[in-house]
């Protein structure tokens, strides 16, 4: 028998003498929601202020109409897809997963939340600011506006779909968020996501009121409410660190009994 066929497989795909832990997923993630934001803002250098200040004009729908009847389906539609692989390929035997491949499944998770929270990040600080500068610059005659066809349209649904997928991932293969509900995890993930709700509340107050574009106005409030809720990042940082610590300790050659590292080695020879 090989060596290979000696070791138990998971359902991570891989052997259980695995590295634990690999940075190329989260900075392939990362590198690729980069190309998206720098792709979507040069398109808005160079088509906003050209077709974008009169929605009536036909020209109008061609570059900033379709491109939101384009990436609204794009987006959900994936975010749907990866969601319904994370559900079907759920592990269905949590209560016997091995130390290490839950530590593994942690370090998975902040992989998640890291490229998460890099979205969250590229839309509060980058195109949030663009958007305020784009209405006190020009006057809104549209919900449409070419701001408003990336960041609500475009990075909110971006970092929706990549926070449901990281609560999907861990309530399906981390113990832990199988069993019951993370009040910081839900915060985390729902809190922002209902920032695209509240921008139909947004739109609603300022088609019946013509308010100045401040970020104090009251019609705002929500945005930076609902978005400060990403702070409780920290909180689930606790939780999956005093977690990791414990598996840590347990899958240390040190912890092991005396003898089994020895027996591990003739079985492999063997």
């Amino acid at each position: 028998m090989s060596r290979n066929d000696k070791l138990p497989a998971h359902p991570d795909g891989g052997k259980a003498s695995s590295k634990i832990f690999s940075f190329k997923p989260m900075v392939m993630g990362i590198v690729f929601l980069t190309f998206i934001y720098a792709a979507l803002r040069v398109y808005q250098q160079a088509f906003a202020f050209k077709f974008g200040l009169d929605s009536t004009d036909p020209i109008f729908e061609t570059y900033w109409t379709a491109l939101f009847k384009t990436e609204v389906p794009l987006i959900f539609g994936t975010g749907l897809a990866i969601c319904a692989y994370l559900w079907f390929t759920r592990d269905r035997n949590l209560k016997d997963l091995a130390p290490k491949v839950e530590l593994k499944r942690y370090f998975n998770l902040i992989g998640w939340l890291t490229v998460y929270a890099f979205a969250l990040v590229a839309l509060s600080c980058f195109f949030g600011e663009g958007d305020a500068t784009w209405h006190q610059t020009v006057v809104r005659d549209t919900w449409l506006t070419p701001s408003h066809a990336i960041l609500f349209y475009a990075c909110v649904p971006l970092y929706m779909v990549i926070g449901v997928s990281s609560l999907l991932y861990a309530t399906t293969r981390i113990p832990a968020y199988s069993s019951g509900y993370s009040v910081a995890l839900l915060t985390v993930v729902v809190g922002p996501a209902l920032i695209l709700p509240n921008l139909g509340f947004n739109e609603w107050g300022h088609a019946f009121w013509f308010t100045e574009e401040t970020f104090s106005h009251p019609l705002h409030w929500g945005f930076p409410v609902l978005g400060w809720t990403a702070l409780a990042l920290g909180g689930l940082l606790a939780q999956v660190l005093a977690r990791v610590a414990v598996l840590f300790k347990q899958v240390s050659p040190l912890a092991q009994p005396k003898g089994s590292v020895v027996e591990m080695k003739a079985a492999e020879a063997a």
